[in-house]
């Protein structure tokens, strides 16, 4: 499986307006409003923002999963009206078919798609050696640990050849070590194929390390409230946390969030009955009574 070359790389993402809201409890919640973005092209891009603000509902619009009330998702200039194998999916869960061998799994998609058994072997051990697990290609999912399953669930996602990987908090189960070891083998397997990414996380040196830019989502409901442009250069290593430049992007991105967290909830206090009481959020984030 080879890097496609800039002449036939496809994968360009543009959401356009996107609204999106459900029903709770007898009203509309809206989880998304007016929210555009664009990923390129080979692009690796973040979504980031406090809890709740809607990038998983954005992302499942990007999917296919979730059709939006208003506003336009499009892959390549076309609407997306359903889950499609051009767009390989990758969530926190590993949902691994435990009774089948690591290639196996790989190989299941490929298996749907009609695909030769000699050459569904040749793509997923090509895959499972890119992610440093051809080693493991007869283990079963139970022989694995957590980090080893996540590599699995990329390789299955990017067996298809899809043309972006869109990734849901892929790593937020891992512990710190083993997290950083992904986001490693996670960017050496990106610029080897450079597809397009669209990545959430609640780790703000995660998307730093990972992407070209990073969209900061308001709290909900969720609009984009900056983009912030990465000029780290790559190859990305580790030893790149400790600069200066990478300290000023965290201090950026850490008040923009902050101040989305502030407002949300500030939001909850009044909307819980306690503007009664005559509380405001301070300037510490706490509660004070007036």
């Amino acid at each position: 499986m080879s890097a496609p070359t800039a002449a036939t790389r496809s994968g360009h993402i543009q959401v356009r307006d996107l609204n999106i809201g459900f029903k709770a409890n007898g009203a509309t919640v809206q989880a998304v409003k007016s929210a555009s973005l664009d990923v390129q092209a080979g692009e690796f891009v973040s979504l980031i923002g406090p809890s709740g603000c809607g990038k998983s509902t954005l992302m499942n619009a990007v999917a296919g999963f979730t059709p939006p009330d208003s506003g336009v998702a499009m892959l390549d200039g076309k609407r997306i009206d359903g889950p499609g194998s051009d767009r390989g999916v990758v969530f926190q869960q590993y949902s691994l078919f435990p009774w089948m061998t690591v290639r196996k799994n790989v190989e299941f998609g490929l298996k749907m798609a009609h695909m030769p058994p000699s050459q569904r072997e040749t793509q997923a051990r090509t895959l499972l050696g890119l992610a440093g697990l051809l080693a493991f290609e007869n283990h079963y999912p139970s022989q694995l640990s957590g980090g080893m399953k996540q590599r699995v669930g990329i390789v299955r996602a990017l067996a298809t050849s899809p043309q972006v990987l869109l990734m849901d908090e892929p790593f937020g189960a891992l512990d710190s070590q083993t997290r950083t070891v992904m986001q490693e083998i996670l960017t050496n397997m990106w610029q080897r194929l450079r597809l397009s990414v669209l990545f959430i996380t609640h780790d703000i040196e995660e998307a730093i390390f990972l992407s070209d830019r990073i969209y900061v989502m308001t709290a909900r409901p969720g609009r984009i409230k900056a983009e912030i442009k990465v000029p780290l250069p790559r190859p990305r290593t580790p030893d790149m946390i400790d600069t200066p430049e990478f300290a000023g992007l965290v201090r950026s991105i850490k008040k923009l969030i902050r101040e989305e967290s502030l407002a949300a909830m500030d939001g909850e206090l009044r909307d819980g009955g306690y503007g009664g009481l005559g509380m405001e959020i301070g300037p510490e984030g706490v509660a004070n009574v007036l």
